[in-house]
């Protein structure tokens, strides 16, 4: 059974459409303030590009033959988000601080914006990832025959037929369109972001439909499924780690090492882990969705596999079998649906890595060799922009297409079958450098080169090329005799190293010279200033919202030189807007304002080292200012320097905070305690005039507007009261007189001092109350005041009829607990915190405003003085429940009472 091509054809098409929907819809959320990717899931979701065709599809094939030895390609990214969360912390850190755009980028800007670094880090990544692109070509082409039945004859067809082609630049299209819409290679492709999170919801989907189909439909659960299984001598030894020879305990410890370096350091990784990151806390759930979802799309692989074996596939077939169990079952739509899924798989890790490595190829390849012509020159006048999109656009399609070109060479070779690690192992050489960057300061930059340079080259030696010679490409005989016939140059027993997989062999060797050729050479001389200054922004780099980091120029500069600069590679517009930007954040208000110093410069590099790299914004800056030359004590003043404004700067900042903020709430206590001590005096005067315009008023009257009176000025009397008693407690001035108090006693005398009360209402009072509870140390005065406080609310707000009051005390290990709840008419939830606040009372909720509205305040502060908390929260069907916890404290002293007079709250 088969699937008609043009019907799977209209399907990848309508898929691939919706994906640009999707893709288009997040870059219009962009453009109205509303961020799709600013959201950790989506975040947490695009690094599961990590799952490219060669986990959807090869997964399969490497557990039909070797069992649970696909696991270490995913507990390696598990443990290292596990374990180091940190590390990435610090890398977006790094990132967003100096705009830097790829790992090519970083490697350069550490090591004082080498070139060389770029364009041999950038030379590594093409060599390695390419090969990798056209795995995932061969997966779609794969996946395409396998359905339509079009791989019949063995022959492949003309490359004008070819699905793999049209792939390719659709592809090269999608990614065009949403990869290099801006210059800025440190904007957030948001777009592109989001269509990858949603491809990694698809992908997962339809591995675990394909799952789910072959465990409890084909069989009768996983537990028949593995039984069949272990029944059968060559299955159950995929189910064990030993498999028939001892445990290979290194290769394992190798695949999993491998596999953590990759998700650090693969270009697609680091782009949408370091460089698409909008908010680093986004990594607090990253660190844990990520992992899990390695978990659930390696849940069903194992049944899969063996579920294929049973039925009579083959290990050879093994890579197919997530579309032809479907198929052969007559799941026709199962199949398609698994078909998208390896369709996402290999269309997200493409147009990422086509993102990512085009941008370097650009920047670092492209860009030093553009910049020594007249066109491109420091002398040059006119906008740039536009140029390097058209070029970021054609290194795009021409790497799609050196990918598509090397899968129609290599056609099923041995190379492309293993390229997926081996590809791994490429990228792994960047962790010495990029680690010991960001927390060793002796890195220099020929410690690197030489290190990075060596370690290439033993990957090259001891696994690439022995990879190109069993494919057939060139003789095999260096790999079995050694070059010249020289036993200990084999290159897969390198000086006699034998007992390993090809693999963890040159893994072994080329990280362990990698390593020591960087720090060897590091440690040969001392590094340079430039060398220094950029350690020190590296290793020592601070939060986005700490102090400025220090700036490591001198010399003169013109601002207009800076501008027009800008405006060659940024656009004048944008450039125009940049500068102003930064000028306003000075407090200026123009940009011809702006001093031609140090952070101008420094300004002015980092924009540019957004579109065209940190190392080519060097040269081009250097070519427009008169700069000098910093030797180390040049670098030790200004870090000395900077140390001494940054600590005054943090100092400066919280004082003024700390003003700004006593600022405003003396405003709004004096416009709020203005306001209350109004009303009753106008009242006061208001009843005062009338008598003494009306001398004849009836002594009736006149002795009405005198008890008027009278409240308000009680009113008054008690406003004045508790906004002094308020003042003295949040001033630390109130007197505290504490000794020990027996809580129930307590709270049995404010109700006789509430009943009357209550009993004027007609409303029910209970007390709900332990005896025999431990005495507490606190003033007794107070905490009556806040339980005649409660109670008298609870009092103003009863229902006419069948009002009822609770008053608890429970007791806890910690604490003890008092709650007075009513069941009055209740406080809006919105409103719950509100009525905390100073003369604020809930004037939107069903409670009509009565009293100071500084009682409720007062009682939080006595509260809090004591350690406790008071909150509000729904009581009985409509009513409210106040509570607040005492914390147990045992008496320290003997005696009626301790006079704690000044004690702050």
């Amino acid at each position: 059974m088969t699937i008609p091509a043009p019907l799977l054809v209209a399907v990848s098409a309508a898929y691939l459409l919706l994906l640009f929907s999707v893709a288009w819809y997040g870059d219009l959320r962009a453009r109205q303030g509303r961020s799709l990717i600013g959201n950790a899931w989506v975040y947490a979701l695009s690094m599961a590009v990590y799952c490219t065709a060669w986990t959807y599809f090869g997964s399969v094939g490497r557990a039909a033959s070797g069992g649970i030895w696909f696991l270490p390609i995913y507990l390696g990214p598990t443990l290292a988000m596990l374990l180091g969360w940190l590390v990435l912390r610090k890398m977006i850190r790094i990132v967003r601080n100096y705009r830097i755009t790829s790992i090519a980028d970083f490697v350069a800007s550490r090591y004082g914006k080498s070139l060389r670094l770029a364009g041999l880090v950038t030379m590594i990544t093409v060599v390695g990832i390419v090969p990798y692109i056209a795995l995932q070509l061969k997966a779609v082409a794969t996946g395409y025959a396998v359905l339509t039945g079009s791989d019949g004859n063995g022959i492949a067809p003309a490359w004008w037929q070819d699905s793999a082609l049209y792939v390719a630049l659709a592809l090269a299209g999608f990614t065009m369109i949403f990869g290099t819409r801006h210059l800025d290679s440190t904007e957030r492709h948001e777009g592109m972001v989001a269509a990858i999170a949603f491809e990694s919801v698809v992908k997962l989907l339809a591995f675990l439909a394909v799952g789910v189909f072959v465990t409890w439909v084909l069989f009768d659960g996983a537990g028949d499924l593995f039984g069949q299984a272990m029944a059968i001598p060559e299955l159950a030894a995929l189910l064990r780690l030993e498999q028939g020879q001892p445990f290979a305990a290194a290769q394992w410890f190798a695949l999993t090492l491998l596999a953590m370096l990759s998700v650090l350091f693969l270009p697609r990784q680091f782009q949408v882990t370091v460089i698409e990151n909008v908010d680093e806390r986004h990594l607090r759930r990253a660190v844990w969705v990520f992992p899990l979802y390695l978990l659930l799309i390696n849940l069903f692989v194992l049944p899969i596999a063996l579920g294929g074996l049973l039925l009579g596939g083959t290990p050879a077939e093994a890579e197919s079998f997530v579309l032809s169990i479907p198929l052969q079952q007559g799941q026709q739509l199962l199949a398609i649906v698994a078909f998208i899924g390896g369709l996402s798989a290999a269309t997200g890790m493409v147009i990422v890595e086509a993102i990512a490595v085009s941008t370097m190829v650009c920047n670092d390849l492209v860009m030093p060799l553009l910049l020594r012509l007249r066109r491109f020159g420091s002398r040059s006048g006119g906008d740039l922009s536009g140029w390097l999109l058209g070029i970021r656009r054609a290194a795009i399609a021409l790497i799609l297409l050196l990918g598509y070109g090397y899968f129609r060479i290599a056609g099923d070779a041995y190379a492309l079958i293993s390229i997926g690690l081996i590809s791994f192992a490429a990228v792994a050489q960047f962790a010495p450098v990029v680690l010991g960057g960001m927390y060793w300061k002796g890195g220099t930059r020929t410690g690197a080169l030489a290190g990075l340079s060596t370690g290439f080259a033993i990957w090259v030696y001891t696994l690439m090329l022995p990879s190109i010679a069993k494919s057939g490409w060139i003789s095999a005989d260096f790999v079995t005799y050694g070059p010249w016939g020289i036993d200990l140059l084999r290159p897969e027993q390198l000086l006699g190293l034998s007992g390993l997989d090809s693999l963890t062999h040159a893994l072994f060797w080329s990280l362990l010279l990698n390593l020591a050729v960087y720090v060897w050479v590091s440690l040969l001389r001392p590094p340079s200033a430039r060398e220094i200054s950029q350690a020190v922004l590296f290793v020592d780099v601070q939060a986005a919202n700490a102090a400025p980091a220090p700036v490591f120029w001198r010399g003169q500069a013109r601002t207009s030189s800076l501008q027009g600069l800008l405006g060659r590679f940024l656009g004048s517009e944008r450039a125009e807007r940049s500068l102003l930007d930064f000028a306003r954040s000075r407090g200026l208000q123009r940009v011809d304002e702006l001093p031609a110093d140090a952070r101008l410069v420094q300004f002015v590099e980092t924009q540019l080292a957004g579109a065209i790299g940190s190392a080519s914004a060097r040269v081009m800056v250097a070519s427009v200012v008169d700069e000098e030359a910093l030797d180390l004590e040049d670098v030790m003043r200004i870090l000395e320097e900077s140390s001494e404004l940054r600590a005054t700067s943090v100092e400066l900042r919280a004082a003024n905070e700390q003003l700004r903020s006593l600022d405003r709430l003396k405003d709004d206590f004096m416009s709020s305690v203005t306001h209350e001590l109004r009303t009753p005096l106008t009242s006061i005067r208001a009843f005062a005039e009338l008598m003494v315009d009306d001398p004849a008023m009836d002594s009736a009257q006149r002795q009405q507007f005198l008890a008027l009176i009278v409240l308000e000025a009680e009113r008054l009397t008690r406003l004045v009261n508790q906004v002094l008693d308020l003042a003295k407690i949040e001033s630390g001035n109130a007197e505290w007189h504490n000794s020990e108090v027996d809580l129930r006693e307590l709270l049995e005398q404010a109700l006789q001092t509430t009943a009357e009360l209550f009993r004027e209402k007609g409303a029910q009072l209970e007390l709900d109350a332990p005896s025999g509870l431990p005495p507490v140390w606190l003033d007794r005065d107070r905490l009556l005041q806040v339980l005649m406080n409660l109670l008298s609310n609870a009092a103003k707000f009863m229902p006419a009829s069948g009002g009822r009051v609770q008053l608890r005390l429970r007791s806890t290990s910690e604490a003890a607990v008092i709650e007075v709840e009513d069941n009055g008419p209740g406080v809006p939830e919105q409103e719950q915190d509100l009525i905390f606040e100073r003369f604020r009372q809930g004037d939107g909720g069903v409670r009509q405003a009565q009293g100071t509205g500084l009682g409720l305040p007062i009682s939080r502060q006595i509260i809090e003085h004591f350690g406790g908390t008071l909150s509000m929260q729904a009581g009985q069907p409509g009513g409210a429940c106040f509570r607040f916890t005492l914390p147990w404290r045992a008496a320290t002293t003997t005696g009626s009472t301790i006079s704690d007079a000044g004690a702050s709250p």
